[in-house]
């Protein structure tokens, strides 16, 4: 039942573009939210559980806005809207660098806690029973036990040219590693998915959250101490002072505008504690796959599901507010 009347209300507010049940009890004016809804999974989950606390919770009218990276911090400059960009992956990024130095926007927490991991991967059965694997020395010199190859990124990917450095620098090819660059994102997780589920090793770049690292249990090899020269350096092609270095762990913010935090603080407030671990992350979208679930449905399930998480991220009234509704 409290499945349904989530669903129900999902639904509604994306038919009507209002709330509801919220609204008419709503104690602040915020009739005109917008928010991304950035073209990956995982952002599209935050997007869609932070509107429906929003308009359920506190009586919002939120406008969710299809967007990407680029083109909403663009907006945002150009604008002043919208007024939530969520996932924000700050490195490498000019206009979140160019909007905050300008204090257009204002950065709250992390939304992805971990932070956004990559690196190389191996199941952790393997490395259960072979623990030198556990290290890139330890797979080095033991090619055989990896299944002598290294599954990489498609070409056009940042990943590939990292992917390409690493096994330069590291010479798998002489250590008895193939380098095997996959065509495209859908077949370097089918071969991880393939490899896990009929036993056999697999090695190769992946990163966090994403369904598939939510479904299978695949253990991160240490690559050693971080260097930003190094990693700086392997990130472009051109660069010859390749070497190995862990990959950073990128964080994930949430970013509202400074007019969004000056007008709305409990939204601000409620924006501020929207935080999700990879590992939650990752085991909702590993449900929305496995059922073949839409984005609304997976945000479903995570309201359903972790009811403990988000019922501390609202504020006492919309908390009773919701209460009513799940009753």
């Amino acid at each position: 039942m409290k499945r349904f009347l989530i669903t129900t209300a999902l639904a509604a507010t994306a038919a009507t573009g209002f709330a509801g049940l919220a609204q008419a009890d709503a104690h602040a004016d915020c009739s005109n939210v917008t928010i991304t809804e950035m073209d990956w999974a995982s952002a599209a989950i935050v997007t869609n559980v932070a509107k429906f606390l929003m308009e359920q919770g506190y009586g919002c009218n939120v406008t969710a806005v299809p967007s990407a990276t680029t083109p909403a911090m663009v907006s945002v400059a150009e604008t002043g809207s919208p007024d939530i960009v969520t996932e924000v992956w700050t490195n490498g990024n000019p206009g979140y660098d160019e909007l905050s130095a300008a204090g257009t926007i204002v950065t709250l927490s992390d939304v992805l806690s971990d932070g956004g991991v990559q690196g190389f991967y191996l199941p952790t059965t393997l490395v259960e029973a072979h623990p030198e694997l556990a290290t890139i020395d330890g797979v080095l010199a033991n090619p055989e036990l990896v299944g002598g190859r290294f599954h990489g990124c498609p070409d056009g990917w940042a990943c590939q040219t990292t992917g390409t450095a690493y096994a330069t620098a590291a010479d798998f090819e002489q250590a008895g590693i193939e380098v095997f660059q996959h065509g495209s994102g859908e077949t370097l997780a089918t071969s991880m998915a393939s490899a896990v589920e009929n036993g056999e090793p697999w090695f190769g770049y992946y990163w966090e959250p994403t369904s598939i690292l939510g479904k299978y249990d695949m253990t991160q090899v240490d690559l050693g101490d971080y260097d930003q020269e190094i990693f700086t350096c392997n990130s472009n092609a051109d660069c010859e002072d390749i070497g190995v270095t862990s990959y950073p762990v990128v964080p994930v913010k949430t970013v509202v505008t400074t007019t969004f935090q000056e007008e709305q603080p409990d939204l601000t407030e409620l924006m501020n504690k929207v935080q999700f671990t990879n590992a939650q992350m990752g085991e909702v979208l590993a449900w929305q796959e496995d059922n073949n679930a839409s984005v609304q449905e997976a945000s479903v399930y995570f309201l359903t599901n972790y009811t403990d998480v988000w019922q501390d991220w609202v504020n006492d009234a919309a908390r009773e507010r919701l209460a009513a509704l799940l009753q």
